[in-house]
């Protein structure tokens, strides 16, 4: 969303080349930035820290953000994958599964471990526990 002037256009690109379209929303960007284009796409990645480095700590109201996303898929009946990016470890991403993401992209909390099978397992089985 932030660096693409003509975005329905990008994302008709993508699509008819076969790949599955996404939008990126920085931390303080406005979901209505998508009302336009929240039926195009096939997945918004809600960033939960300011993109720039890892080991950042989650911002807290992406929470928020991540539960009124998804209540907007719901509403608008859309199988939008929900994923978030940023600070997501073993203290967060059940909160982050419970507001209603379901793609996770955890770096630190998983390369920062020596055994990254028995990290990524943890992570499973705690998004798992999730109603």
């Amino acid at each position: 969303m932030e660096t693409c002037p003509h975005l329905n256009r990008s994302i008709q690109l993508i699509k008819d080349s076969g790949a599955a379209a996404g939008v990126v929303l920085n931390p303080s960007t406005s979901l209505t930035t998508l009302d336009w284009v929240l039926e195009l796409v096939d997945y918004v990645l809600i960033m939960s820290v300011n993109p720039g480095f890892g080991g950042q700590q989650f911002i807290a109201n992406s929470l928020q953000k991540i539960a009124a996303l998804r209540r907007m898929t719901v509403e608008q009946g859309l199988s939008t994958l929900i994923e978030v990016d940023g600070g997501v470890n073993e203290h967060t991403i059940a909160d982050a599964a419970r507001a209603g993401a379901n793609v996770f992209v955890a770096g630190s909390a998983i390369f920062g471990r020596k055994d990254y099978a028995a990290a990524i397992r943890r992570f499973r089985e705690m998004i798992a526990g999730v109603d």
